[in-house]
């Protein structure tokens, strides 16, 4: 049976959390859900002799894009920055 849970995560990560889900053909809340079964489906003893392994969705939310020392994105309000489709994203990272 699904439930209902409410996340607090970093504002810059949900819009592309969700273009990867919609590039994937996935809801965020399958991506979301797929994540944790894979951390609770470990027996205790792998998850106590393993570094911890980061997803290759968590990799793929890293940014490809150098960032200027003196950038601070509370300059920035959301209605100036572009509004991309999924496609027109993969393509600006180069993954399509």
């Amino acid at each position: 049976m699904d439930r209902k849970l409410t996340l607090k995560l970093d504002e810059d990560v949900i819009p592309q959390a969700k273009i990867y889900a919609a590039s994937q053909n996935r809801s965020l809340s399958g991506l979301v859900e797929g994540y944790l079964k894979s951390l609770v489906s470990q027996n205790d003893s792998d998850r106590e002799n393993e570094e911890i392994k980061i997803s290759p969705f968590v990799k793929s939310m890293t940014s490809r894009i150098g960032i200027p020392s003196d950038w601070n994105p509370k300059d920035f309000k959301e209605s100036e920055l572009p509004i991309m489709t999924a496609q027109e994203y993969l393509v600006s990272i180069g993954r399509k």
